[in-house]
């Protein structure tokens, strides 16, 4: 059981030798600690989702040394956050690209999405969105053009996509198939949206902002998992792969947990022929209540900044009563793809699951997080004479803030290590199951010991607890204020094997 001491016996004989010996070398280490630079294989800092505290239908990409990120703003201008990391894009303030919005498409501003295409004056940015007078039966879908080649713009206003069409449409997106650009969204196959369940249509494109020729309607929500709540196919988006289009679609209503994503592709012949795109007879990709994600749908694809990752960038809720409403949050995650081919989307992840950030990702400012004890719930993990302990009220606050990056033992299934802000190169690392900060030696073993697998807490799932690398059987925890690396049991030990990340 895990007794609380008064901090001033913290130390033992073995822990006072070492504050000894960390007083002598202090002037030592403060002369080479602004020369110690984080390890290559960090560059980019680790990141957890969601992106924003709100960001229904998400659009973002990697271009020219940044992240660009839309969401729906419902009214006003339509923004877009810029950041060369993942990590800084959460903090990034949205900045307005456009707000000449006239009457008649200046309510309810949905899902703008961002592409470089090659349109009569060169290669420019378009944004497609939706938009109305706030009737619903109004909406449709409206362009703008960049000035330049940079995403922020400044842009035009270039018309409603469907021309003299009345046509109903929502979730605009474009792909190029065949070396023709179409354009693909959700839209009903009557004139009145209350009329008719939407489905998903393609058309082809003169330019990046007039549709030519008939539409076609490739999928409708006939499956009873596209029909859950409100029978809906909306949001399409194209990703393309080793000469295979797939166009991936949200299904069912966007107001419940069982908001989801469904795949098509292409299999040859006329693009425009819905004999020519086979649907997936089960979603691809959904509610997952044991990380606490629902509704994760309404998405877009990008690629890591080194062209080596699929990413996709989706919307979810953290409770299964939320609704298609502010609740929703921008969240990322690589995806893979299965021996078949067709994109392999996984599962939604907890909020709490750290995630290495995309491959070619720059180097960034560390990020400064906390570990709070759960039990204790004033105190944080910190270093103090480079032992490892919970306190409260520390000072500096940097001693209790680290960055948290990609395993230095294992980068993949969860695993981390917890790099100090103000001593960069320096790590958590146990050795005979007790913890200190120490310096990175670039060995092995000093990897494997200063690697820890996160994993859903053990005393509460909403936190976070962490496994030995070196020591899969025992768990971090603090023991009499100190932090062990030990076996748990018990209730108290899984107390104190849990701790909840903060900024």
């Amino acid at each position: 059981m895990a007794i609380p001491i008064p901090s001033g016996r913290g130390g033992v004989r073995r822990r006072t030798v070492r504050t000894l010996l960390a007083a002598v070398t202090a002037v030592l280490v403060s002369a080479v600690v602004a020369l110690v630079a984080p390890s290559a294989a960090h560059a980019g800092p680790a990141f957890t989702n969601p992106l924003n505290s709100t960001g229904p239908d998400p659009y973002m990409t990697w271009y020219n040394g940044n992240y660009y990120l839309m969401t729906t703003p419902w009214s006003g201008p339509l923004t877009m956050r810029k950041a060369p990391t993942i990590a800084a894009l959460k903090t990034a303030t949205p900045a307005a690209v456009f707000s000449a919005h006239a009457a008649g498409r200046d309510h309810s501003i949905w899902a703008p999405e961002f592409h470089l295409l090659n349109g009569p004056n060169g290669q420019r940015w378009y944004i497609y969105y939706s938009a109305g007078n706030g009737d619903i039966e109004t909406q449709r879908v409206h362009v703008l053009e960049s000035a330049g080649l940079d995403p922020l713009g400044p842009y035009t206003y270039k018309g409603m996509i469907f021309g003299s069409n009345n046509w109903w449409g929502i979730d605009g997106s474009v792909a190029t198939i065949n070396g023709q650009l179409y354009f693909t969204w959700s839209g009903v196959p009557t004139v009145l949206w209350r009329d008719s369940d939407p489905h998903i249509y393609l058309v082809a494109l003169a330019n990046p902002w007039t549709v030519t020729g008939a539409r076609t309607a490739i999928s409708a929500p006939t499956y009873d998992w596209e029909r859950q709540g409100t029978p809906m196919n909306e949001g399409p988006v194209a990703i393309q792969r080793g000469g295979r289009t797939f166009i991936t679609y949200s299904a069912s209503a966007c107001q419940g947990p069982d908001y989801k994503i469904g795949q098509l592709e292409y299999t040859g012949g006329n693009v425009l022929s819905a004999g020519s795109w086979t649907k997936k007879a089960i979603p691809i990709f959904q509610r997952n209540d044991a990380a606490g994600v629902y509704g994760p749908a309404h998405h877009g694809f990008f690629k890591s900044p080194d062209g080596t990752e699929d990413w996709i960038v989706y919307h979810a809720n953290s409770s299964a009563g939320d609704g298609c409403g502010s609740t929703r949050t921008t969240r990322i995650q690589k995806i893979t793809w299965n021996a078949d081919g067709t994109p392999n989307l996984g599962v939604p992840v907890a909020t709490s699951t750290i995630l290495a950030p995309p491959a070619g990702e720059p180097a960034g400012p560390a990020v400064a997080m906390r570990l709070q004890s759960y039990n204790f719930n004033t105190r944080y993990v910190r270093h103090a004479n480079y032992d490892a302990r919970i306190d409260a009220n520390v000072s500096p606050l940097a001693d209790s803030q680290w960055r948290i990056v990609p395993g230095l033992a294992n980068t993949a299934g969860g695993y981390v290590s917890f790099e100090s802000v103000n001593f960069p190169g320096y790590y958590l690392r146990q050795s005979n199951y007790d913890f200190a900060l120490v310096r990175n030696d670039g060995t092995a073993q000093f990897a494997a010991d200063a690697t820890f697998r996160q994993v859903a807490g053990l005393a509460d799932a909403s936190a976070v607890s962490y496994q030995g690398y070196s020591a899969p059987t025992r768990y971090l925890r603090h023991y009499n204020y100190l932090l062990r690396l030990d076996p748990v049991s018990t209730a108290t030990e899984r107390a104190d094997a849990t701790f909840r990340l903060t900024a």
